[in-house]
């Protein structure tokens, strides 16, 4: 699944464009390198998301197209 769009469904990130813009600007990892909005995400990557001053460090644990919003916190684990 394309890292916009998983940020996207896993709710860590509001809207996809929001995604799209933080992923040109350098501010999201995937394994400790800068990663495009169009990276390819899987199970077991680790995504850092800098907000600001403060930074989300994200195991992804499952990869859907669709979740509910109660089951969108299961697809990671904060580290």
């Amino acid at each position: 699944m394309r890292l916009d769009k998983y940020l996207k469904v896993s709710r860590l990130i509001k809207r996809r464009t929001v995604a799209n813009e933080a992923c040109d600007a350098g501010r999201v990892l995937i394994n400790d390198r800068p990663a495009k909005a169009s990276a390819q995400v899987k199970a077991g990557d680790v995504l850092e998301i800098q907000f600001g001053t403060r930074s989300v460090k994200v195991e992804v644990l499952d990869v859907q197209e669709t979740v509910k919003k109660e089951a969108a916190q299961e697809m990671y684990r904060y580290l």
